[in-house]
């Protein structure tokens, strides 16, 4: 979100080269105001390469917080280049009152921390994260992602549900309240597109097994795309830059 929201920003400044990098993992990403790479770089040695043969003068991380093996690569690649380097971290949520929050670590501890009793659970994770819960068949889920999920999980309760964020609230309850949900299983993202489950399960008193953020790359970071663009017009950059 906040690198699309960045790309279309910079894709009006006169002078920038911008290029949006993305994983690939999903088939039709949506439109994007500047150029879009595609792929991996082939970890922090290929990532370098790539900024040293593109004259990449600046590199910015916006992407996901979970998303913990490019971070490092590209930590470590613009200190091996020397390639001017910020992270773009938005806060995590913090549980309010009437929230049912239980923080695990591991995907496979939010598997055991449903139980063994059946519940009614809407995952709300990436399609890389689903398999863990097939070692708990018993219970009926609810799996929202933006592409189809194929093949489909092991489970003999699953319902499937593709959409793309952000997701408000109102639309969270009905979703939620239509398909008898009692447990939502998140990342602990932070920001608002996708903060409408947690309010939601918050409103109608659901259960909430969320999992805790990794750690990061000790880098230089801000919050919000603001001060992003605080950090570009006050960095002693080029008067055209070329970034990532």
């Amino acid at each position: 979100m906040e690198a699309r929201q960045l790309g279309e920003r910079l894709a009006c400044r006169a002078g920038a080269a911008v290029t949006l990098s993305l994983a690939g993992r999903t088939a039709s990403p949506a439109p994007q105001a500047v150029p879009i790479r595609t792929g991996g770089f082939g970890g922090t040695a290929g990532l370098a390469d790539y900024l040293k043969s593109e004259r990449i003068d600046v590199l910015i991380d916006a992407t996901h917080p979970y998303a913990t093996i490019i971070s490092a690569n590209a930590a470590q690649a613009a200190q091996a280049t020397g390639v001017r380097f910020l992270a773009l971290r938005r806060s995590p949520w913090l549980p309010e009152p009437g929230d049912r929050w239980l923080d695990v670590a591991t995907m496979p501890e939010a598997v055991s921390a449903l139980g063994a009793t059946p519940r009614r659970v809407f995952l709300a994770l990436g399609r890389k994260d689903l398999v863990p819960f097939e070692a708990a068949p018993q219970h009926h889920y609810l799996i929202r992602s933006v592409d189809p999920v194929w093949p489909p999980l092991a489970l003999p309760k699953a319902d499937y549900v593709t959409a793309r964020g952000p997701f408000r609230e109102i639309d969270e309850r009905t979703l939620l309240s239509t398909h008898a949900i009692d447990t939502v299983v998140a990342k602990n993202s932070g920001g608002a597109a996708s903060y409408g489950k947690i309010g939601a399960a918050r409103a109608l008193g659901l259960s909430v097994i969320i999992l805790r953020r990794p750690p990061l790359p000790p880098v230089s970071f801000v919050e919000t795309v603001e001060e992003v663009f605080t950090w570009l017009d006050h960095g002693c950059l080029p008067d055209a830059i070329r970034g990532v």
